[in-house]
């Protein structure tokens, strides 16, 4: 077997197996590698989304690894455990603007309280209900990146007073702060930073706590970035008017688990289910990425990725070293 894709939703199967050329022979699961089980490896080029564990003997046998996804910190993280030099690829530039949208419509549906609108209709009553208008609001984008320069174009076409954080100020119409200031002045915050081992809980209690009251929260990143333990805490005290999250601290624990139907005494995972019962919080699957539009560039992306591997032993989108 050529290659193996582990993580492939339904969709995504179907229009691999659709356009997968025939010379290329490939497997596929929607499990992670920890749900397949990892007793022997299926081939020596896999495909991964965020929430497989690679096995360290794997590491051995392993030729290539692409990840599908933008992120690819788990991939790195990977490398460094098992100090071996594997060839490993992802994919820069398929989701930004999905992602992006995945944003807004969540900064949107707080503002709006569109969950408790929907709990209401049953009653057809709309008193406490009266929410807030993008419009002279200030969207706070951390990590002005591909996906967050396509969120600060999307605040600015809504009227949004939009600043930017980023350690790289690349783009010229974004405003761009320090994070102090950006946390004082926010109606919205959306994170939107790439991991690193220097960013991990980079919301702190201490620095959201200096946020408005009533502040809504979007992470469409990584969940490491915004600890649930912190959120729950804040949405509790009342400094926070909503939270949304499509990514989550300890993902692959909380993902299995919700999936096996199993408890976890893992902190993070109890507060982010938690956090599910709060009416003025969203919680999505990892699913930002998910557009029909989006698939098509990832399943294309996929089989250039592919083909140019089993070619070479090379990527045409390296994960970066650095």
């Amino acid at each position: 077997m050529d290659v193996f894709f582990f993580e492939a939703f339904k969709e995504e199967a179907e229009a691999l197996e659709k356009v997968l050329p025939p010379q290329i022979t490939a497997g596929f699961t929607w499990k992670t590698i920890q749900e397949y089980g990892d007793r022997t490896i299926p081939a020596a080029l896999i495909s991964i989304r965020t929430q497989s564990v690679i096995p360290i003997n794997w590491a051995s046998e392993l030729r290539g690894i692409l990840t599908r996804s933008t992120g690819y910190d788990h991939i790195t993280n990977y490398l460094q455990n098992c100090r071996r030099q594997i060839s490993c690829g992802y994919f820069p530039l398929y989701c930004n603007r999905s992602v992006a949208e995945q944003a807004a419509m969540m900064w949107m549906s707080l503002l709006r309280k569109l969950s408790q609108q929907i709990q209401q209709f049953i009653v057809f009553n709309r008193d406490g209900l009266a929410g807030q208008e993008c419009l002279q609001k200030t969207l706070l984008v951390v990590g002005v990146g591909n996906i967050g320069y396509e969120i600060v174009r999307i605040g600015q076409g809504l009227g949004m007073d939009v600043l930017g954080v980023d350690i790289v100020e690349k783009h010229e119409k974004v405003v761009y702060v320090s994070i102090e200031e950006g946390i004082r002045r926010a109606d919205v915050i959306v994170c939107s930073m790439n991991l690193t081992p220097q960013n991990k809980a980079y919301f702190t209690y201490q620095l959201l706590k200096k946020a408005r009251s009533g502040i809504i929260f979007v992470n469409i990143a990584r969940g490491e970035l915004s600890p649930s333990t912190v959120l729950l805490r804040l949405l509790e005290e009342k400094v926070m008017g909503g939270v949304a999250l499509d990514v989550y601290d300890h993902e692959s624990e909380l993902a299995v688990a919700l999936r096996a139907s199993k408890s976890s005494e893992h902190s993070e995972v109890k507060a982010t289910l938690a956090l599910a019962g709060h009416s003025n919080v969203i919680l999505t699957p990892h699913n930002a990425f998910n557009t029909i539009e989006a698939i098509e560039r990832k399943v294309n992306q996929s089989i250039q990725q592919i083909s140019h591997f089993l070619e070479s032993g090379r990527f045409l989108w390296p994960v970066p070293t650095s």
